[in-house]
């Protein structure tokens, strides 16, 4: 067949894919369980307004989450997340219950898409949206993510020490690679930069060779539009935009292109025509989460390359900037020799929020995390903490208290990962019957999800529940001035606290004793809907105190229009919980803080308290 041809049936088969895809829309649904009056689908649509993620209401709003799953990585489930809705409803359940996430990151594949060219499998988005939806009906917002690493696995070979993700087998037999070979590698992400094969296909598919470029976004463009059409208005709310390629890299850079220029020169292009194809699938309301270079924030001096979408202009409210951080000298080994301590990445996380900002948008860090198994994971209860601590403020504890209002935009995070499959898995790497993986995410000797199923297949937390699932604003009716919490998380027997209360509050420090805290200042913006916090399962409503300008009280009431300081489950039916503050006035500067250290206290020690807390925050905040 010509090339015209080609084109031409490849066209025709994506035009019977989208009128398949535009049927009868479904029918709308009842609202989720424990849903208030606030929770409508304008709470659930998500824009980028004021270099902030902002709903329907008017609120900011922070996505805290996890990426669901690396199990699309992998062939056992053929390329989904799940092997069963049922799973995908037990996972979600236990991330909103369990780990406190209010969002996912949700994986798709490539590969599983279009396993021929030019011919989607509406079986594969079916069931892809199936598992999606589990996810949505458990009140978690949900950004899709075809998701990339070592560009393919059919670059390599059965024997293999390493494996791929992403493209078609087809799209790799089209470019007739080399034999695949890392050399002397330690680490599986060395083949991005030392295997020439996964280099050379990934350089193809950046320059359209054998137009994978045209089909990738062709592909993309009809799993949105199949997703819209097979989701109710309700639902499609919830899904709240799209990566559209994980941690690209050029491959190889044309002779005289830097990082720099590969970014503003092929990268930025793709993403303006990805931003069209959502356009097109009825997604012209939702942000494109887009990534710069993946070497461009790296902590290692070698590794780091210029980028950071720095000649890509304002971004604006369509674009979110969308980057990934792991601390490669601590998962060396031998670059960071002890743990990680307060401020260890406020610097890090600073650059993102200081690039977000100048581009005109917000920011997102979709990857982060350490390994849970292996020589460096006794690392992980301090370096994933400290990582959780630079998201909420840019600030380290030591001197969060003395100059809050430099803590920053309180920052969005998706943690890598979440798979309940961890240690149970069943796959044939590279499609070898004699290497079958097992163990941590049977996925190059990684290591990183955060939940296990027991042998009851019951969902259990593999690290500190009290690292994970975290007090945070998940809405702000207004503007967040600074936020801190501290988790009180353990390493090992030793309790972790890095921003203890200041002696200059001692009625305070009393109150909070050895209990975890939150701290928040905020400015109301005279909306009626309320400012949300998500409480932890280690915060019970009956050891919940709360010391605001709003109020002094333990144990918060149930939800109403009238009661300042309330607290209701959050919408979805998975018993999660969330505190409620509705805030008087506009531009009026609020405090509020959260401990579950109290037992009994007293009116007169909540009474000191509040007048403490106030004081504190008129002089700390003018």
């Amino acid at each position: 067949m010509s090339k015209l041809g080609a084109r031409l049936l490849g066209v025709l088969v994506l035009i019977t894919g989208l009128l398949t895809a535009t049927g009868a829309q479904p029918a709308a649904a009842d609202p989720l369980p424990d849903s208030l009056w606030f929770d409508t689908q304008a709470s659930a649509t998500l824009t980028v307004a004021g270099g902030r993620f902002t709903d329907g209401l008017g609120r900011e709003v922070v996505l805290r989450g996890y990426n669901v799953s690396g199990e699309t990585k992998l062939e056992e489930n053929n390329g989904l997340p799940f092997a069963s809705v049922a799973d995908a409803r037990k996972s979600a359940t236990a991330l909103r219950a369990l780990g406190g996430g209010n969002s996912v990151r949700f994986l798709l594949s490539w590969a599983h898409a279009e396993p021929v060219r030019g011919q989607v499998d509406t079986a594969y988005l079916a069931a892809a949206t199936d598992q999606l939806r589990a996810f949505l009906d458990a009140g978690i917002r949900v950004y899709a993510d075809f998701h990339q690493d070592l560009y393919s696995r059919y670059l390599f070979n059965a024997g293999s020490w390493y494996s791929g993700d992403g493209a078609p087998k087809w799209a790799v037999a089209a470019g007739n690679y080399p034999q695949e070979s890392c050399g002397i590698c330690l680490f599986w992400g060395q083949n991005i930069t030392q295997n020439g094969a996964v280099k050379q296909a990934s350089y193809d598919f950046w320059h359209n060779k054998y137009t994978l470029q045209d089909a990738f976004l062709g592909t993309a463009q009809t799993t949105m539009a199949y997703v819209k059409q097979h989701l109710t208005a309700d639902e499609f709310a919830g899904v709240i935009g799209f990566d559209p390629f994980n941690e690209p890299y050029a491959g190889t850079y044309d002779s005289g292109q830097t990082s720099r220029t590969w970014e503003r020169d092929v990268l930025w292009p793709f993403y303006g025509k990805f931003r069209a194809r959502m356009d097109a699938a009825g997604w012209q309301d939702k942000p494109v989460f887009v990534e710069p270079n993946l070497f461009w924030n790296a902590n290692i001096d070698s590794q780091k390359q210029e980028g950071g979408l720095l000649d890509a202009g304002t971004l604006g409210p369509r674009y979110v900037f969308n980057t990934h951080f792991y601390d490669q000298k601590a998962i060396s080994g031998i670059l960071m020799w002890g743990k990680a301590g307060d401020g260890q990445y406020a610097t890090d996380f600073g650059t993102v929020r200081d690039r977000a900002s100048a581009a005109g948008t917000t920011a997102i860090v979709s990857e982060f995390g350490h390994p849970l198994s292996g020589s460096v994971s006794g690392k992980a209860p301090t370096v994933d903490k400290a990582m959780y601590q630079a998201l909420d403020s840019r600030l380290p504890g030591s001197s969060w208290w003395s100059k809050p209002t430099g803590s920053g935009p309180v920052l969005s995070g998706t943690q890598w990962q979440w798979d309940i499959y961890n240690g149970r898995h069943h796959e044939l790497m590279n499609d070898n019957p004699d290497k079958v993986l097992t163990s941590g995410d049977a996925w190059n000797d990684e290591d990183l999800s955060v939940v296990r199923l027991d042998d009851s297949g019951t969902a259990v937390l593999r690290q500190d529940a009290r690292l994970l699932d975290r007090l945070y604003p998940s809405a702000t009716a207004g503007s967040t001035v600074a936020f801190t919490y501290e988790d009180r998380s353990r390493d090992g027997s030793t309790t972790l606290t890095w921003n203890p209360v200041p002696s200059s509050l001692p009625h305070v420090s009393q109150l909070v004793g050895s209990g975890q805290y939150g701290l928040m200042l905020w400015r109301s913006n005279g909306t009626s809907a309320p400012t949300e916090l998500h409480l932890p399962a280690s915060f019970p409503t009956s050891a919940t105190t709360v010391v605001s300008d709003l109020g002094a009280m333990i144990s918060p009431p149930a939800y109403t229009t009238t009661t300042p300081i309330a607290v209701a489950r959050e919408p979805g039916g998975t018993g999660s919980r969330r505190l409620l503050l509705t805030a008087p006035g506009s531009g009026t500067l609020h405090v509020a803080l959260v401990t579950n250290g109290a037992t009994a206290p007293s009116a007169d020690l909540l009474g000191a308290a509040r007048i403490e807390l106030a004081s504190w925050a008129a002089t700390a905040v003018n």
